[in-house]
């Protein structure tokens, strides 16, 4: 499988992050290099540990496949500013600096989201006519799928950083998905003009006085159908919608497992019914989804879940490598400055 026409992507790829460590992120980069013929990986992380993991998964001698040493980590409950001024080589920064100095198209973590916010801020720095970035991520949808920002990176927001995150998703839409007008959405608490507080109302103002396709409000319960391809919100409502989600799936799997083994003829039914479950866990399946994306930045940044097993791991670089491809933030940085009517030049990592 090539990925992009010849020309080689570059992930720098944090491999000391999240709770699986190195043996997870090596599992991965082995996945990666398998399902992509023109990826180069740059594992960030401790030389002797990364060594002999690349060579239980077959890597050692690959030359697609190279260490770049790093002597610290940034754990997962380590407050960003201590990581930003204090471990200034971790395999976070270190990884985040291989971007920034063009050596890397992307960086790829499942390490601390709040460090890796504030470290990639710091280095990459943002785009122009970006006041924050945002975080964004792909929730399954009744056609295919929605994409929700932000997610956490900023608790409050004004109506202009509102209307950034809506042009920043509605790019995303456009390259990834070749969605020719992505649908832009704002989420409130009801689809009525009256509904909601004064940033939403006058974000709505922005967005459609916009060159976007925005279609109005939407509610939570509209995340999962076909209402929009892009909806906005704050970090606080976005992260709040999204845990909810999480825990709702959570709960109907954990209800389905206990009926079915509540009694002989549950277990029997769901014999029956294990070929069609099957297919919706795979559609539904969270690690299909994993890899969210700090949009607003000089650089590509894919977040992976700190949980994530070896595929979830994988599908985050593949979100890098096809956001590196379309130049992402070249791409918004354009449309940014067209919505805003500036000529101001477009710089990326």
């Amino acid at each position: 499988m090539t990925t992009s026409g010849g020309e080689s992507v570059r992930l720098a790829v944090d491999a000391m992050s999240g709770d699986n460590g190195i043996e997870a992120v090596v599992a991965a980069a082995a996945l990666c290099v398998q399902n992509h013929d023109d990826v180069q990986l740059t594992l960030v992380g401790d030389r002797t540990a990364l060594q002999g993991a690349l060579g239980k998964h077959g890597l050692a001698d690959s030359d697609r496949v190279s260490i770049q040493h790093a002597s610290e980590v940034v754990t997962m409950d380590e407050l960003p500013s201590k990581a930003l001024r204090g471990k200034k080589d971790s395999s976070m920064r270190v990884a985040i600096n291989l971007v920034r100095d063009g050596k890397a198209d992307a960086a790829v973590s499942a390490g601390n989201t709040g460090a890796l916010m504030g470290i990639a801020r710091f280095v990459l720095k943002t785009l122009p006519g970006i006041d924050r970035p945002a975080i964004v991520s792909a929730l399954p949808a009744r056609q295919g799928h929605t994409y929700l920002l932000d997610l956490g990176a900023n608790a409050a927001c004004t109506p202009e950083q509102l209307f950034q995150f809506g042009v920043m998703g509605s790019v995303l839409a456009r390259l990834v998905d070749g969605t020719q007008r992505p649908r832009v959405a704002l989420l409130n608490i009801g689809e009525e003009e009256i509904k909601g507080v004064e940033s939403i109302h006058r974000a709505q103002e922005l967005l459609q006085a916009s060159r976007l396709h925005y279609v109005g409000y939407v509610e939570a319960n509209d995340l999962f159908g076909d209402a929009a391809d892009v909806v906005v919100s704050d970090g606080f409502v976005g992260n709040v919608a999204l845990k909810s989600a999480e825990g709702v799936a959570g709960f109907i799997k954990d209800m389905m497992q206990a009926t079915f083994h509540e009694h002989w003829w549950g277990r029997v039914a769901g014999a029956v019914a294990w070929p069609v479950l099957k297919r919706l866990g795979a559609r539904i399946d969270p690690r299909r989804y994993n890899g969210a994306s700090l949009l607003g930045l000089r650089g590509v940044v894919i977040k992976s879940h700190g949980g994530a097993d070896s595929v979830a791991f994988a599908h985050a670089m593949d979100v890098a490598i096809v956001e590196s491809q379309q130049r992402l933030p070249a791409r918004i940085g354009e449309d940014i400055a067209r919505e805003l009517g500036t000529d101001a030049a477009v710089g990326t990592a």
